[in-house]
């Protein structure tokens, strides 16, 4: 008969499942929601006990582990802009370890079996492989980034704005009515262009943020909203001209700004 220690399989399934999400928020390129991860984690470690109780066992089903995982996701990833491919990324990076946990049991000489895998030396054995791919992974996509990132430097009321911006050839933004390609900057990196109205850009829907800046002097009518569409739907930017801007330090005027919180990665502020 086999013997399973609650709270020791709680632990490591609540070490695993904080684990992957903080992984998979890492690939994803998010800021790491820390809190939302370890919510995450204790229902994923209750979830790994409660399939041990009698009453409980039918959760231990494909569809349960499915829901199981969904559920984790919208937890850890329901305030983020894609909620559910990052859900998506996190059910895939749970299957990846799961492969390596399994691999590494096996080679240890054991059946892979549930509570056997969990064991701690198999567990950081596991992760330590993943994260040092993963930390391969993430060295090549900055070393890409760092080849296409651009400085830009934004004046606008005498005011004047500096940033990286990744070079992004997938993004076909232009204005419909002058032509003219759009910069995307998030508000973080116009800060100094828009000081304490750079908050509005995150609190506001486009119209309403429109009608705000509208009562405020010095960029009443320096806004106007952009049409914009991608694969994840399409909506309204607010965008405006600059007074000048500057990419890699050559002067440009074929350039608007459109201001989006979902602008900023990791190593830039602006999607050009």
């Amino acid at each position: 008969m086999q013997v399973i220690y609650v709270d020791s399989l709680f632990c490591l399934s609540l070490l695993t499942d904080y684990l992957l999400c903080l992984t998979a928020g890492r690939l994803c390129g998010l800021v790491l929601r820390r809190g939302r991860y370890l919510a995450a984690a204790v229902l994923g470690a209750a979830y790994s006990v409660a399939v041990f109780l009698p009453p409980l066992v039918f959760l231990s089903l494909p569809a349960g582990r499915l829901g199981c995982g969904l559920c984790m996701g919208m937890v850890a990833f329901g305030r983020e802009r894609q909620p559910l491919r990052c859900t998506g990324v996190l059910l895939a990076v749970a299957a990846a370890f799961g492969g390596a946990l399994w691999a590494v049991t096996l080679a240890g000489g054991g059946m892979g079996a549930y509570p056997a895998a969990l064991s701690l030396p198999a567990l950081l054995l596991s992760f330590g492989l993943c994260y040092a791919l993963l930390s391969l992974l993430l060295r090549a996509r900055r070393l890409l980034t760092e080849r296409r990132r651009v400085a830009v430097r934004v004046s606008l009321l005498g005011r004047e704005a500096g940033f990286l911006a990744l070079e992004d050839t997938g993004n076909a933004l232009s204005d419909p009515v002058t032509g003219r390609h759009v910069l995307v900057a998030s508000p973080r990196a116009l800060r100094p262009l828009l000081r304490e109205n750079a908050a509005l850009f995150a609190q506001l829907p486009p119209v309403e943020l429109l009608e705000a800046l509208g009562t405020v002097p010095e960029l009443a009518g320096r806004f106007r909203l952009l049409p914009y569409s991608n694969l994840s739907g399409s909506g309204l930017l607010p965008v405006f001209r600059p007074d000048r801007l500057l990419l890699d330090g050559r002067e440009t005027e074929e350039l608007l700004v459109a201001v989006s919180p979902n602008a900023a990665g990791e190593g830039f502020e602006a999607i050009l």
